[in-house]
């Protein structure tokens, strides 16, 4: 069935709506790894993370403040050992939030229509991320990171099967480029505000209010942002042969099993390298600094999502220029080697260590420039937006343990970031063998049905 052709202002509607929607999910992903450290000296303090406590499933119930008998002033100790635990525990739970709403809403982004699953995924992470603001509990806030995260994850494989449907093949590098920095431009947001706005336990809070804004982008992308030509044309062939396919199934079945497979293991590479490595820059400068000094973490944060923000606007291009295979083995190459160099040889006092950060962030998401324009060609239309979601976002459940074993570890070792920091680092060494084996799309149009 011929597609309808989509007008200019159309496609422009829907790149502004994927790369505003893919921006302020950057800000959700730093939310609690900017103001980690602030939000669990905070609970110990007003006792609602004492010594010897584990994750209360009762904590989740709590609706009154600790009183202010439970004030007392947390040991050093103790909080070097929670703040690395906590933090990975927020950052799990959001990855895991963000794999199982990749699945869901990809599924409906197949079902219902891209704009419309991109709209519900955004008003998502918007709803729960601000709604932050109001915990009592550290539970509290690691269910609503879920939450939030599955909004995040959601929007992923929406925006980008719509944006690869919505524009042509010669325009696809770019727009992959764009899309992949689009995150990383709300990372730089946020830390650039958190360099003059304090970050303490007293006052934390405020950074979950910034989750509320891009509520209204969710209600705009429902009424403004026109639907995939590509996905209408499928959706009627399918309704008109009543032989309308369930995506989830066929991507894990011939001839599209093996497909999805390396889509998630070449997902989970930069996600885990991302999330277990380059991150924990951010944790291992408050580690090292003063609690007071609020503005070297988030400068560290923002060097690392301003080389973010470069490598990933160009790795759609580098992708093209090089093939997609050589592309992907020379990122993990030089990832790995950066990131072993600053673990292993540098301190975050050190005077060169912010540039070091930047580098590693600008080598390491040229990742993420290259997965827009990779996984969309991996599947035909019926499937693509479920098995871009599946291979972007599974491999989050992967990440989500990754973290919380180098959260583990760094409390094991007392806050040693350099053992825990070295070992993940060898999630890179293993990109280097996985693309050997991903089939070669270079040159290649789309697939369809």
């Amino acid at each position: 069935m011929p597609q309808t052709e989509m007008t200019a202002s159309g496609r422009y509607v829907i790149l502004a709506a994927a790369f505003l929607g893919w921006m302020f999910a950057g800000v959700q992903m730093n939310l609690t790894r900017l103001a980690a450290q602030s939000i669990t000296e905070d609970f110990a303090r007003s006792g609602r993370l004492i010594p010897g406590a584990t994750f209360s499933w009762n904590n989740l119930l709590v609706f009154e403040s600790a009183g202010s008998g439970a004030s007392a002033e947390p040991s050093p100790i103790f909080l070097k050992q929670q703040r690395p635990r906590w933090a990975a525990n927020y950052d799990s739970a959001f990855l895991l939030g963000a794999a199982f709403g990749g699945m869901v809403f990809g599924w409906l982004g197949d079902r219902v229509g891209r704009a419309r699953a991109m709209g519900a995924s955004i008003l998502c992470y918007s709803c729960f991320a601000g709604t932050s603001y109001f915990v009592l509990t550290p539970e509290q806030l690691v269910l609503l990171r879920f939450l939030s995260g599955m909004g995040v994850g959601g929007m992923w494989p929406t925006g980008v099967s719509l944006a690869a449907e919505a524009w042509s093949d010669v325009s696809r590098p770019m727009l992959s480029g764009l899309l992949g920095t689009s995150a990383n431009v709300g990372i730089v947001l946020l830390s650039a505000i958190a360099c003059f706005v304090p970050l303490s336990p007293d006052s934390w809070r405020w950074m979950m209010l910034l989750g509320w804004p891009s509520a209204l982008l969710g209600v705009l992308v429902w009424v403004l942002v026109p639907e995939s030509p590509a996905w209408l044309a499928a959706r009627a062939q399918a309704v008109q042969s009543s032989t309308a396919k369930g995506s989830l199934r066929v991507l894990f079945a011939p001839p599209l099993l093996p497909r999805t497979l390396m889509g998630i293991a070449l997902g989970t590479i930069p996600l885990l390298g991302g999330w277990g490595v380059t991150a924990w820059f951010i944790n291992w400068t408050q580690s090292e600094l003063p609690a007071s000094d609020f503005r070297s973490p988030a400068m560290t944060s923002l060097m690392r999502a301003g080389g973010a923000s470069i490598g990933a606007l160009f790795g759609g291009w580098i992708a093209n220029l090089l093939g997609r295979r050589t592309t992907f083995f020379l990122i993990s190459l030089c990832s790995f080697g950066l990131s072993e160099y600053i673990y292993l040889a540098m301190n975050p006092k050190m005077s060169g260590f912010s540039a070091a950060v930047f580098a590693v962030g600008l080598i390491s998401t040229v990742f993420f420039g290259w997965l827009p324009l990779y996984l969309p060609e991996l599947f035909p239309t019926h499937a693509r937006a479920t098995g871009a979601g599946i291979s972007f976002n599974f491999g989050r459940i992967l990440t989500a343990a990754g973290v919380l074993g180098t959260g583990a570890l760094t409390a094991y070792f007392q806050g040693n970031y350099r053992v825990a920091g070295s070992v993940m680092s060898l999630i890179y060494a293993m990109g280097m063998i996985v693309i050997l084996f991903a089939p070669d799309t270079t040159g290649k149009k789309l697939a369809e049905e």
